[in-house]
């Protein structure tokens, strides 16, 4: 893979295959693909070589407006619209106000809402100017995960969540993940790892590791271990 117009590869060599429910955490230092692997997986970006596919359909040709009800995406930068805090949650499209406060209790946000003057009707300013960098954050987790969709990925959920928040991510993603949702988290922070089933390691853009979450740490201990001459790392 490589940035639309650009030639330099930033992905090689990642292959790996999820089922319904299973919950993906991807790891790597900074500048490692991480996001580039997101804008892939929910075809924002097109892949130079091989094809992201979701139930056998390349994502990155599925019609997006068919594509959209069915996944959800956090990305790096949480981008809110001057809309109420509804239309927000609901994508701006037809507002299941039944939908938007379970979603909300999901997240744990719907008592802060409920206390406002205007509850869900609130009006966010330009990109959400009246919110905090974590309710941000878990007002974009609320759109991502709104009606359930089939595959969510969520690009670094947890940076600007405190300790409460970081437990509501983590509660949401179990519950959803039981009833079928597919998650790719990308994440430098390891709480996250207790909800997942299985973990990608990138470097350089390159795979280094896939498979079950505890096949992985171990495989990580190990090389940690061999290199520190016998402790391990984690």
């Amino acid at each position: 893979a490589a940035a639309p117009g650009g030639q330099a590869q930033i992905l090689r060599g990642v292959q790996c295959a999820l089922k319904p429910g299973d919950v993906l955490a991807v790891i790597g230092p900074s500048a490692s693909g991480k996001t580039t692997l997101a804008r892939l997986i929910m075809g924002v970006w097109p892949a130079l070589a091989g094809k992201v596919r979701l139930d056998g359909v390349d994502v990155f040709a599925w019609n997006k407006q068919e594509l959209g009800p069915h996944v959800g995406y956090l990305p790096q930068g949480v981008e809110l619209l001057d809309g109420s805090l509804a239309d927000n949650i609901a994508r701006f499209g037809e507002t299941d106000m039944a939908a938007v406060q379970a979603v909300a209790r999901l997240v744990g946000m719907h008592d802060w809402i409920a206390s406002l003057p205007d509850g869900y009707q609130t009006r966010l300013g330009v990109e959400g100017a009246r919110l905090s960098g974590g309710q941000r954050q878990r007002i974009g987790l609320a759109r991502a995960l709104y009606r359930n969709p089939v595959l969510v990925v969520l690009d670094d959920p947890n940076s600007s969540l405190d300790e409460a928040g970081e437990a509501a991510l983590i509660a949401a993603v179990g519950r959803l993940s039981t009833q079928g949702t597919t998650f790719v988290l990308m994440t430098h922070r390891t709480n996250v790892l207790a909800v997942c089933s299985h973990m990608l390691v990138l470097r350089e853009g390159a795979q280094q590791a896939f498979g079950p979450r505890d096949e992985v740490l171990a495989a990580l201990n190990k090389a940690a271990a061999g290199a520190s001459g016998g402790q391990a790392a984690v």
